[in-house]
């Protein structure tokens, strides 16, 4: 498992209504931080139906979601489940913390 937060960036720096991509560069993964009404989450910046960024989509907050562009698929950023065709899988999620003025988050998958 690994236990190495990736920076993200600091507090005032995402803003609700805002996502930030960011690199694990322990595991590989990318990582896509979203700004929920003040709630952050963190998905895997890969979409499940196509290897496309979700960083390049659409956040709607008002859902709760974020679109890849690609196809249109839509995923809810609080758990990472397809919530639309093409995508059938969920993304990963991971956690996020704040801390010293800055956001954290990182693969924790074992």
């Amino acid at each position: 498992m690994n236990d190495a937060w990736t920076f993200v960036c600091t507090t005032g720096e995402l803003l609700p209504g805002e996502m930030r991509p960011v690199f694990d560069e322990v595991t590989g993964t990318p990582i896509l931080v979203l700004n929920l009404d003040g709630d952050l989450y963190a998905l895997e910046d890969r979409c499940s139906h196509e290897d496309f960024e979700l960083s390049s989509g659409v956040l709607d907050a008002a859902e709760g979601s974020v679109e890849c562009v690609l196809h249109g698929a839509r995923f809810d950023v609080r758990d990472g489940r397809a919530l639309c065709a093409p995508a059938y899988s969920p993304v990963p999620k991971f956690p996020v913390k704040t801390e010293d003025g800055g956001i954290w988050t990182r693969d924790d998958r074992g």
